[in-house]
């Protein structure tokens, strides 16, 4: 695969990269860092495939075991994303809460009313910076610090709240135009590691510097 990464910090533990929209995080985009700087590459996290931004990856197995447990307490690992949505939101700032289940063979998640087997809580706070308009319709760009990382989690919790992300086709939006969605901020191990998004559809509805 003919694909340059952009490398936003490396050291001998960890490196930070910007994942294209369109590849898989796990499977290629390992595969490419590999070839591009000649190490091993461990995942630490996942972002869906349609959805760009920042993402760390190990390059030894004891940092990979060091990270992972940190992401999976939660502690000394923030993650930040910008959220291009349909509407404007009743708050300009809040918590989602919700339970949802993953349907594997849809591979769709689903907000739910009651715990059962394969549901789990899922929780974000969000902050809207801007509200705009794109062909006569309200829009909405937010600032979203995850406390949970459920597969589709944003997406759902907002298309649940009738704000689906532009371009966001499998949960609602009518927009044709790539997601609006995109990871925007790593902060752990003494790193904060920014990016912005590029500047198209549907983040060039708003000036974002």
């Amino acid at each position: 695969m003919n694909i340059q990464l952009e490398i936003l910090f490396e050291n001998d533990d960890l490196v930070f990269i910007v994942k294209p929209s369109g590849i898989s995080s796990e499977e290629e985009t390992v595969t490419i860092l590999k070839e591009q700087l000649g190490s091993e590459i461990y995942p630490l996290h996942r972002l869906d495939k349609p959805v760009g931004g920042v993402m760390v990856y190990a390059k030894t197995k004891a940092s990979a075991a060091k990270m992972s447990a940190k992401i999976s307490e939660h502690k000394d690992f923030t993650k930040e994303y910008l959220v291009v949505c349909e509407g404007e939101l009743s708050d300009n700032e809040g918590i989602m809460e919700d339970l949802l289940f993953k349907d594997s063979s849809k591979n769709k998640s689903f907000v739910v009313k009651r715990e059962r087997k394969g549901v789990k809580k899922a929780s974000l706070s969000y902050k809207v910076l801007a509200k705009g308009e794109w062909e006569g319709r309200c829009c909405s760009l937010v600032l979203i610090s995850l406390h949970t990382g459920r597969s589709h989690q944003i997406r759902v919790q907002f298309a649940s709240r009738k704000h689906p992300l532009f371009g966001d086709g499998k949960y609602g939006s009518r927009e044709k135009c790539p997601i609006g969605l995109f990871s925007h901020r790593i902060k752990t191990s003494g790193q904060d590691i920014s990016k912005n998004p590029p500047k198209e559809l549907p983040w060039s509805i708003f000036d974002i510097e």
